[in-house]
């Protein structure tokens, strides 16, 4: 095997990738939104790249690693 993906590879890629970011990205921008956050800067950096957008709107927008749980609500 030297790398090269097969068609059902690449198929599914083209399936699966677009669909990842797409879901990602619109929650980001319905949660940014109904949090008060940059809802389109959230929306479009979901289009661009997964997971690291999500992951740093969660921990740094969201502060979702506080100590007290009833600051998340």
């Amino acid at each position: 095997m030297n790398g090269d993906l097969t068609q059902t590879e690449t198929v599914l890629m083209l399936i699966f990738v677009p669909a990842i970011l797409l879901s990602q990205s619109i929650f980001l921008f319905t949660n940014a939104r109904k949090h008060g956050h940059n809802y389109w800067l959230w929306g479009i950096l979901g289009l661009i790249q997964a997971p690291v957008p999500l992951l740093v709107y969660l921990i740094f927008a969201r502060k979702i690693l506080r100590r007290d749980p009833d600051e998340l609500k």
